[in-house]
């Protein structure tokens, strides 16, 4: 499953490329690899969904938010809670059996809004105790990528596709003369940082 943020074609109309010019294919795939990897490690966090159903398992210790409607457990992103199931079970061996009683996913609307779901809320309860694990089985990452992000992987994978032409990063222009290339691309930095987690970037 592809898991790059932009397309070869979207990459090739930017920089100026024929579309029937096949050349440089393998070289403008892994620049759109290696930028869509770069954000994912920047932002702590990845943006292309799963194809199938996957299990996550989660201890309580400082995953848990106390709200004034009940316990939110935090998890990580989830696209699409079609067949989510939420099972618990106590540490040191016990057997995963499905919740009792409800939980909402929050934020709210997120997935209509084109956002993942980051936390389970259980309405004026709690989850567990300490040496409890909720598992957690569902389709993680982002219903779609943002087109913030797809522009952020266009601009990195054409700076990183050009490097190849200053290998000890300088570069010259007729109208800027010579200079060092910044560590970190603004643009790409303005467009992702609103994705950041905490603790990355």
């Amino acid at each position: 499953m592809a898991t790059e943020y932009a397309t070869r074609d979207d990459l090739k109309a930017q920089m100026g490329i024929e579309a029937d010019d096949t050349s440089r294919d393998a070289l403008l795939d892994k620049a759109l690899k290696s930028a869509s990897r770069g954000i994912d490690r920047t932002t702590g966090r990845r943006f292309w969904l799963d194809a199938t159903l996957t299990a996550r398992t989660y201890r309580l210790h400082q995953r848990v938010a106390r709200e004034e409607d009940g316990d939110v457990l935090l998890v990580d992103d989830i696209g699409d809670t079609t067949g989510m199931t939420v099972e618990s079970a106590s540490t040191g061996g016990g057997v995963f059996a499905n919740i009792t009683g409800t939980y909402e996913t929050t934020p709210d609307n997120a997935l209509a809004d084109g956002y993942p779901v980051t936390g389970l809320l259980r309405p004026l309860t709690i989850w567990g105790t300490a040496f409890t694990r909720i598992r957690v089985t569902a389709k993680f990452g982002w219903p779609a990528v943002p087109d913030d992000i797809a522009q952020a992987c266009l601009i990195q994978a054409s700076r990183l596709y050009k490097r190849k032409d200053s290998p000890e990063g300088i570069i010259g222009s007729a109208e800027w003369g010579v200079r060092n290339l910044s560590r970190r691309d603004p643009d790409v930095w303005a467009l992702i940082e609103p994705y950041t987690l905490p603790g990355f970037g």
